[in-house]
């Protein structure tokens, strides 16, 4: 049950890394394949991003339907990444506080 509970954890976290980690793929990703749409969220964030500016864009970026109106399939799978990863890393979480309720 031990293995089962820290393995529970490890995905938690190894998940919210993920659900982190997404936006800034994908704004490489756009930087890369489309810098005239790159362009439109610098400017519309006052000019040059920072590391915390870049993640704040793109959480509203990733929520857009203009993403998948693009068609790339790597931007869609870290887009699915980035939506899912929380949700289940939230899962992970709650199934170990669960486990360490009832076990305990």
């Amino acid at each position: 049950m031990i293995i089962l509970y820290l393995g529970l954890l490890a995905c938690g976290v190894g998940l919210f890394v993920l659900s982190y980690v997404a936006p800034f793929r994908v704004a490489a990703l756009l930087r890369q394949r489309y810098p005239q749409h790159w362009h439109v969220i610098t400017d519309a964030a006052g000019g040059r991003l920072s590391g915390f500016r870049t993640w704040a864009s793109m959480q509203q970026v990733l929520r857009s339907p203009a993403l998948p109106a693009l068609g790339d399939v790597a931007i869609n799978r870290w887009r699915a990444i980035w939506r899912y990863s929380q949700w289940l890393g939230w899962a992970c979480w709650l199934g170990a506080l669960a486990m360490r309720l009832w076990l305990h």
